[in-house]
């Protein structure tokens, strides 16, 4: 594939919530595909494709091959966190999506919530989110240690037509 095709291909594989969550659920771990379809509560089957549709893309590698419980063939998957650095073109609604599904079910204090308003010229904002960019990924780039726990933070920057 050329870097367009390639480029496009990554794109639409990031353009599902699904895809966006079974990457999530490989980043700590290697899951295989029955681990994959069991915390989404999804046909195995279906899952494979949404997987295959990763491998191919380059946002999960297989790790080696496995002998299961009952001594079947297991792959694990994990994710290569390619996709933090991978432009997605019309992100917001799939993100939202995905920030929604994930959310689904937890308990109020199980999600830390902030909203502020703010009022900023263009090169506050840009400013602002750069921080904002670096800061996280200071902290995803961090070992985790011995008690660290897998948490999500979902941030969204917009305009705000309320406030005029």
């Amino acid at each position: 594939m050329n870097t367009d095709e390639t480029a496009q291909a990554r794109a639409r594989a990031l353009s599902s919530p699904v895809r966006l969550r079974i990457l999530r659920l490989c980043l700590h771990q290697a899951r295989t595909n029955k681990d994959i379809a069991d915390a989404l509560g999804m046909n195995p089957a279906t899952t494979l494709h949404h997987v295959r549709t990763l491998v191919n893309t380059g946002f999960l590698e297989a790790e080696p091959e496995r002998r299961g419980k009952r001594g079947a063939k297991e792959v694990p998957y994990r994710s290569t966190k390619l996709s933090w650095n991978t432009p997605l073109p019309d992100a917001a609604p799939v993100l939202l999506e995905t920030f929604l599904q994930e959310v689904n079910g937890l308990a109020p204090d199980e999600i830390q919530v902030m909203r502020v308003g703010l009022k900023l010229g263009e090169e506050d904002q840009l400013e602002l989110l750069a921080r904002l960019r670096d800061l996280v990924e200071e902290f995803a780039n961090r070992p985790a240690g011995d008690d660290a726990v897998p948490t999500s933070l979902f941030v969204a920057h917009h305009l705000d037509t309320s406030a005029g």
